[in-house]
């Protein structure tokens, strides 16, 4: 069960790390040659939730049970544990705000509750670190960096707020003060924002919505909602945008692609089947040829299927124009 993970191509090659939630581990593995091979495992407390790279050689995850976020760094293949930020909270996500000259800016949120973490910390001086504490909405989670919001052209971060109807954000100028609303979804019935992220150039903000059969997204310069109509009635955990309107949902045990037209209107889909409950999504180019491909981390997975795919590219020309069998060559 891969809560989280990031895969990262540098100097030492490209290298996936990687949380097991129910084994209470890290794992890095090297991916190469369109194979995986697995360089190390370390235990940390119970439920991990997420993990991200901060440098091709420094990783941090997040972990419930000793409310902590972990930092590991790579040693010839290998993660040795340097050191542990406490945080007070049972964290979700970590994320990068912002990194310059060996010193990190991150964000926890929380897997139940309205209050984050904001962590500044320098691996070179862990006796500076600082903690502190803002307040967001109930449970945001999967946050993300935005490159601008409407009146707001330096960007900050956002998060949808799963147990409320709203999508907050704090401005850069203003990380570490209380989020604003920067959307409400506009539904009569109860919704679950799972998940946002925005489209390459910034333009558009999508939002996966757990329950019903619609997402949307926001315009990130004229504040316009757009509902896109879902190719599944039972909701989406995840998106990806590709392009401006071209967009990637994850549901489980599928994934669908979507070409839109400028009012949200859906002109085209495709599909591409997983092994499990496609909760993150990433695109990078894990095998180095030119192409970006989708690496998928499955929050839950059958006995014997993968907890991370890496399905290569060109994505649009290899789903399938209907939901097929999973086919070979992940």
């Amino acid at each position: 069960m891969a809560w989280g993970g990031e895969l990262r191509c540098g100097v030492a090659g490209c290298l996936l790390v990687a949380v097991e939630h129910e084994k209470s581990a890290v794992v890095l593995y090297e991916i190469k040659d369109r194979k995986a091979r697995l360089l190390d495992r370390q235990s940390v407390a119970y439920h991990p939730d997420g993990v991200i790279w901060l440098a091709d050689d420094l990783a941090v995850a997040a972990v419930e049970a000793s409310y902590s976020l972990d930092v590991f760094r790579m040693v010839q293949g290998r993660l040795q544990l340097i050191h542990q930020i406490p945080i007070g909270i049972s964290a979700r996500d970590v994320v990068l705000a912002q990194a310059s000259e060996g010193r990190y800016r991150l964000l926890a949120t929380p897997y139940a509750g309205k209050e984050v973490v904001w962590v500044d910390y320098a691996p070179e001086h862990p006796e500076k670190t600082n903690v502190r504490r803002a307040v967001w909405c109930e449970a945001p989670w999967h946050p993300v960096r935005v490159q601008r919001a409407p009146g707001v052209p330096q960007g900050g971060v956002a998060a949808a707020c799963l147990d409320e109807k709203r999508v907050v954000f704090a401005p850069e100028k203003g990380l570490q003060d209380a989020a604003q609303a920067l959307f409400t979804v506009p539904a009569e019935t109860r919704v679950i924002p799972r998940q946002a992220r925005p489209s390459p150039s910034g333009r558009w903000f999508y939002v996966a919505l757990e329950t019903g059969g619609r997402n949307l997204r926001f315009h990130m310069d004229r504040g316009e909602l757009q509902w896109v109509d879902a190719a599944l009635p039972v909701g989406t955990v995840s998106v990806l945008p590709l392009a401006d309107d071209l967009v990637v949902w994850g549901a489980d045990s599928r994934l669908y692609l979507q070409r839109l037209g400028s009012g949200g209107d859906v002109l085209d889909t495709r599909w591409l089947p997983v092994d499990g409950f496609a909760t993150g999504l990433q695109l990078v180019d894990a095998d180095q040829d030119g192409v970006q491909d989708l690496v998928v981390y499955n929050s839950a997975a059958l006995p014997g299927k993968m907890g991370v795919e890496i399905i290569y590219g060109p994505l649009w020309e290899r789903a399938l124009p209907h939901l097929q069998q999973k086919e070979s060559g992940k």
